[in-house]
């Protein structure tokens, strides 16, 4: 099972950007989910371990990057023109099965809060 590390979030103004990482102990398919105040955990993002590709929810296409070194094990997640709705716990997580909603490996999460 892959151990993950995260790091970045903090609070943030509407329209600001912030960047997650999160350092794997191995190589294979990863991606970020939140969990929103009162809300169901939901996608965000997926990469490959090529980096090409990457997947996005509806909510953060245009606005969210995912992008990863490998060189590293870290995968990145750069959060542009951030808005109130995309406050919540961003959790890492990897796995074969990520984008079925069943990852095998959960970061710790972060907290990310985007104030009006």
């Amino acid at each position: 099972q892959v151990q993950l590390v995260e790091s970045g979030g903090g609070l943030v103004q509407t329209g600001g950007s912030l960047r997650l990482s999160c350092a794997a102990s191995g190589r294979t398919f990863m991606g970020w989910f939140r969990r929103g105040p009162g809300k169901e955990r939901e996608f965000v993002a997926a990469i490959g371990w090529n980096g090409g590709n990457p997947v996005y929810a509806d909510s953060v296409k245009g606005r969210f990057t995912a992008s990863r070194d490998n060189a590293k094990n870290t995968v990145y997640l750069q959060m542009n023109s951030l808005k109130p709705e995309d406050t919540a716990v961003y959790y890492c997580a990897a796995g074969p099965m990520l984008l079925a909603g069943t990852p095998s490996s959960w970061g710790q999460g972060t907290q990310v809060t985007v104030s009006s």
